[in-house]
């Protein structure tokens, strides 16, 4: 267990002249200029109005942070940086990053996929706080305690107290909404973020071991942790009277618990890790099922660790805690989202390595090139020798392109162009998306399949060279 991890000076010295870094200070001048960036670069791919409507909240609040929120937590020797706090934003870069990665495979561009990991964090916590706040609103509203006082409780969420399943109508209300204001496929973007999600909800998991809250019970494996005085595992065990003053009339640590919170970190990195191989395999032919896959396989695992931890009393009269009731709940959605997505079209099949010389020769109409010297691309029983290549998109998104790494290859140059006309150079070894929306409309936000069995065209067409 570590809670505090270091303090943050509220005041730097530079150049003997002493300046305030939180509240109208310099942390709020960095966050300026990094609130105009993210909005130039949202404003310059999807427009000003898209920039605004979805940056203006996030940004709103974490000024608000700054301004108000970081002073007020000050404690004398600076603002504390908890562990569950830092591990919370590590979770949110690791969700966010893994994402981007997926994104690029399946047509979303970086910047769509960061403000998508705002809103969805910001509204993710928003939703397992509150969960939190409602399950033990004894502790925020105590008899005698002011309101000041309790709000400032519920708003010090680095101190640890969130509930994953409360997050998850609230985010995905803001996915809901995100999708519908640009016309992206909800399905196709929850199949995207799944993965990450479950990454950054392992190592969510690890700030609850640093902050010693959802701990199991008692345990005599050789992997039991004991945890220090006025921990949560403490304090449960002190107010059962199971602990007793050590021979020095010190306080001990803790008994030995299970580590219920690195069981579920274990756990939502191997599901994280099954989900990203399940996107390419017949378990998720269409959009949707991957999310659908994920639906179903951690609520099981979540009653399952529920047995170990002791943290939550049974709920509403009933054996079970409020996770695990919530747990029973998302399997019968899951199975709702099962049936849903079983009636929708199979997703068109991706294209990747080596798509340059698939789509080249591969189909009589594909793409076509002008003919030269360059390097000569093999595939199956044809082949072409390109000195330059430009593929445009016309049919099912996304298309992904991969250059060849291999020496033979290294003077072919490769453009892409996507549905809006832009151009994204492409050297060897790299990979480039296009996204294709020919027709896109909010109910169809993809291509349907409905266009030639071809699906690029080239540059000065020319026809493929024969071995």
């Amino acid at each position: 267990m570590l809670s505090t991890l270091f303090h943050i000076p509220t005041r730097i010295t530079i150049g003997g002249v002493s300046l305030p870094l939180v509240g109208i200070g310099l942390l709020l001048g960095l966050w300026a200029v990094v609130a105009v960036v993210m909005l130039a670069r949202t404003a310059n791919t999807h427009g000003w109005r898209t920039a605004v409507e979805t940056l203006a909240l996030p940004l709103a609040i974490a000024a608000a942070a700054i301004v108000w929120l970081l002073p007020a937590l000050d404690d004398g020797q600076g603002v504390p940086v908890r562990g569950y706090g830092a591990m919370l934003l590590l979770a949110a870069t690791a969700g966010t990053w893994l994402s981007i990665v997926r994104g690029r495979r399946m047509g979303f561009d970086a910047d769509t996929i960061l403000a998508l990991g705002m809103e969805v964090f910001l509204w993710g916590i928003v939703g397992a706080r509150l969960f939190y706040v409602i399950e033990y609103h004894d502790q925020f509203f105590a008899a005698g305690k002011s309101w000041f006082l309790s709000l400032g409780a519920v708003l010090n969420v680095a101190a640890g107290g969130l509930v994953v399943f409360g997050a998850l109508p609230t985010a995905a209300l803001a996915a809901w909404r995100f999708a519908s204001r640009r016309g992206l496929s909800l399905p196709r973007l929850a199949d995207c973020i799944a993965p990450g999600l479950l990454v950054g909800l392992s190592i969510g998991r690890i700030g609850c071991f640093l902050n010693g809250c959802c701990y199991g019970g008692p345990c005599d494996l050789p992997w039991a942790v004991r945890f220090p005085p006025e921990s949560p595992p403490w304090l449960d065990q002190a107010a059962r009277g199971l602990l007793s003053a050590t021979a020095e009339g010190g306080r001990p640590w803790s008994l030995p618990v299970h580590p219920a919170q690195l069981y579920a970190a274990i756990d939502a990195a191997i599901l994280a890790v099954f989900a990203s191989v399940a996107s390419a395999t017949p378990l998720a032919r269409r959009d949707g099922q991957v999310f659908a896959l994920v639906l179903t396989l951690h609520p099981i695992s979540r009653l399952l660790l529920e047995a170990i931890r002791i943290d939550e009393p049974p709920a509403l009269g009933t054996p079970l805690s409020i996770s695990q009731l919530v747990s029973l709940v998302l399997l019968s959605l899951a199975i709702a989202v099962w049936w849903w997505t079983s009636r929708q079209p199979a997703r068109p099949t991706e294209l990747s390595n080596g798509l340059s010389a698939e789509a080249a020769c591969l189909s009589g109409t594909g793409p076509s090139v002008e003919p030269g010297t360059g390097p000569r691309l093999q595939s199956g029983k044809r082949s072409l020798i390109p000195n330059s290549l430009t593929i445009r998109c016309r049919e099912n998104g996304p298309l992904v392109v991969e250059m060849p790494t291999s020496e033979q290859f290294q003077g072919l140059s490769l453009c892409v162009t996507d549905h809006l006309g832009k151009e994204i150079p492409l050297p060897s070894g790299k990979r480039a998306v296009a996204l294709c929306r020919c027709g896109q409309t909010k109910t169809r936000p993809f291509c349907d399949g409905s266009h030639t069995s071809c699906g690029f065209q080239a540059n000065n067409p020319a026809p493929c060279q024969r071995d």
